[in-house]
């Protein structure tokens, strides 16, 4: 049985990952790697259990997307995956919150009288309030024998429509954007 702050929060993650069609440079992306991490060592990796963004209880169809995408972007990198005693742990972190923009816009407006034609005008600021979705997504890869974090991506930005109507694409860009710069297996 889900209650509602159960199905809210699936929904809220769901659109975290969603972040890439809004703007056309895509979120913002920033990485961090541990200066003590040695990746010559690292040829393996896993998933934690249960990962931060399945939350419920469940696997989400959001993490579904997130582990299909990651494991596609380490295996490109020359990681394997391994169900027992990988090297490297991969967990995810999700979050959406509700914001307001306001747009201010200068107008001139003038008037006009029919006995002398126009009149000058006067200055005003015409305001306008703007809803969207900022959506933060955080990707973890923890040392699993020392339990370290070793590297991290984070990318940040407004959660589009067209993300929405097709999660799995935008999923798949914006965790390759962000694991593309990630120390190939084995220091290679």
């Amino acid at each position: 049985m889900h209650t509602p702050s159960i199905a809210r929060r699936y929904g809220l993650v769901l659109f975290t990952a969603l972040l890439v069609v809004s703007c056309a440079s895509g979120p913002a992306i920033r990485r961090d790697t541990n200066p003590a991490a040695d990746f010559a060592s690292y040829r393996t990796f896993g998933f934690f259990s249960p990962l931060a963004t399945d939350k419920a209880g469940y696997e989400t169809v959001f993490t579904t997307h997130l582990k299909s995408a990651s494991r596609h972007a380490m295996e490109s990198h020359g990681y394997v995956y391994s169900d027992a005693n990988p090297d490297l742990l991969v967990n995810f972190y999700a979050n959406v919150q509700d914001k307001q923009e306001l747009r201010s816009t200068p107008v001139s407006v003038g008037y006009y009288g029919y006995r002398r034609g126009f009149y000058g005008g006067f200055r005003t600021t015409e305001v306008q309030t703007v809803n969207y979705r900022q959506g933060t997504l955080t990707i973890d890869l923890v040392d699993a024998r020392r339990k370290v974090l070793v590297w991290q991506a984070t990318a940040e930005g407004r959660v589009s429509s067209e993300a929405r109507k097709h999660p799995g694409p935008a999923i798949d860009r914006v965790v390759t954007d962000m694991m593309g710069p990630l120390p190939h297996a084995g220091g290679m």
